[in-house]
């Protein structure tokens, strides 16, 4: 059998933030529950919802434009600890985030996933999370492939005030009910 590598030079920045604790924002260590714990700096850290449970965030090291988090408030490792509204609640707002992400940027397809442990490839392997990822035919094109880079198209910040406007558009349930 042959094994051909993937590589995703787009990824270091991220991998080498690991073990820099000095630019870690002060508290838990986590960043999901030092966002969880300051509400004030939302756009700060692009978090663009917020429920009694959970998160919605960009992530800042996207496989595609878009690519959010959605996160439960509680610190937990995995599936087995979460609470059945936490883990409906986290659905709820994928597809809440799904509606808007196609009504914004266009989307043809979406992966969806969660990550549960460092050897399953979570970065973050303390705190549960669900990624998002809108996808396109041809998005792991000549770029990615030959060139080592990943081309994202809009700046976070000006898709985070996107999305936020065509949230409040949209007047989804578990959007409306969200503080932020």
């Amino acid at each position: 059998m042959n094994n051909n590598n993937l590589w995703a030079p787009w990824r270091i920045g991220y991998l080498k933030s690991l073990g820099e604790k000095e630019k870690k924002p002060e508290g838990s260590g986590c960043f999901l529950c030092d966002y969880w714990a300051h509400p004030g700096q939302d756009a700060e850290n692009l978090v663009l919802w917020r429920t009694d449970r959970c998160l919605v965030l960009f992530n800042r090291f996207p496989y595609t434009g878009g690519h959010l988090l959605i996160a439960p408030a509680e610190h937990i490792r995995s599936m087995e600890e979460m609470g059945e509204q936490t883990m409906l609640e986290m659905m709820q707002l994928a597809r809440d985030a799904q509606k808007v992400l196609t009504e914004a940027i266009h989307p043809q397809g979406f992966n969806i996933g969660i990550n549960i442990q460092r050897c399953a490839g979570a970065g973050l392997p303390d705190h549960i999370h669900m990624h998002l990822v809108p996808r396109w035919e041809g998005d792991t094109n000549f770029m990615a492939v030959t060139g080592q880079v990943r081309v994202i198209s809009q700046a976070l910040e000006e898709l985070y005030g996107q999305l936020r406007e065509i949230s409040q558009k949209l007047d989804l349930p578990n959007v409306a009910a969200a503080k932020g």
